[in-house]
């Protein structure tokens, strides 16, 4: 049986489905102006960005990142993949999270602006994240994390640092995609209404992976890959997601290879919700989050 919205996240997506029309009808470019727009709505939602110490924009090689830096920081940094389909989302779009994530964790962001689809396809994206992420690693403890297409993107860095030998302290996958070549049945069960419809999936795989033949690959459906034990993993899921089924079945596999798993689901949620850091579900999920990633940069 389907899981249900609550009274409040069942006002949001109406709201949200009143507001913007999904990205398919958009396309690309009116998709991508909605969403910095949206980004930019009331704090009662969205919450207020700390203060911090520094925000820098810069490049590492020729990728443009923006480093967040807390007025007193731990040792470690977390590299992050902001969402939006492989299509949309910017350093803006997730400017909130990211300035949270370092305020709460003490530690310095280094949020990633990968090249987007369907001008760049796949693997552009994943090339760029793998080589920040492979620069910081060399002089820090880094600890991977993304929400939606950036968990996606997270959790194939990982397994791709181990594989050349990089070591990662940790992933956060936040309801990741993690099988681009079939639809779960959760695809069914939440297809309209939950804020991501199954529809927009579908139009960003085609952008992202426009040759079917590409969508098996263990980058493209990190689902696919064979079981092995990685760096642990906080796999952040909402219920009421087209993404929620091969979450379960990623941390599932994760498990069977050995790797530590937190699964962390939050019933009456949509997709999105981790980027709402002023309602009380996504900010109590954020403190799981930060308590992970503690954990995991603190490290022997």
């Amino acid at each position: 049986m389907a899981g249900s919205l609550t009274l409040k996240w069942r006002a949001l997506a109406w709201i949200g489905g009143l507001v913007e029309a999904p990205t398919e009808r958009l396309g690309a470019a009116a998709a991508r102006v909605a969403m910095r727009r949206s980004s930019r709505g009331t704090p009662s939602v969205l919450g207020r960005p700390p203060p911090l110490a520094e925000v820098i924009d810069e490049t590492i090689g020729d990728v443009p990142v923006r480093r967040y830096l807390p007025p007193t920081p731990k040792p470690g940094v977390i590299v992050y993949f902001h969402g939006g389909g492989w299509v949309l989302g910017d350093l803006d779009t997730h400017d909130i999270p990211c300035r949270v994530l370092a305020a709460r964790t003490n530690r310095t962001v280094v949020a990633v602006h990968y090249r987007l689809a369907p001008e760049h396809r796949f693997p552009a994206a994943l090339d760029d994240c793998l080589a920040v992420t492979k620069a910081l690693a060399g002089s820090d403890r880094v600890l991977v994390a993304g929400d939606s297409a950036g968990g996606h993107l997270a959790a194939v860095v990982t397994r791709r640092c181990q594989s050349e030998g990089v070591g990662l302290a940790g992933q956060a996958l936040i309801y990741p995609v993690t099988d681009c070549s079939k639809e779960s049945d959760s695809y069914r069960r939440y297809a309209t209404g939950f804020f991501l419809h199954a529809s927009t999936m579908r139009f960003f795989i085609d952008a992202f992976l426009p040759d079917r033949s590409t969508r098996t690959h263990p980058d493209a459906s990190p689902l696919l890959a064979p079981p092995e034990k990685l760096p642990p993993a906080y796999v952040l899921l909402a219920e009421c997601d087209v993404l929620r089924d091969e979450g379960h079945a990623y941390a599932k596999q994760l498990a069977a290879g050995g790797t530590e798993v937190s699964l962390d689901e939050v019933p009456g949620v949509f997709h999105g919700f981790f980027s709402l850091q002023g309602i009380s579900e996504s900010r109590a999920a954020t403190d799981r989050l930060v308590a992970f990633i503690d954990r995991s940069l603190a490290g022997p």
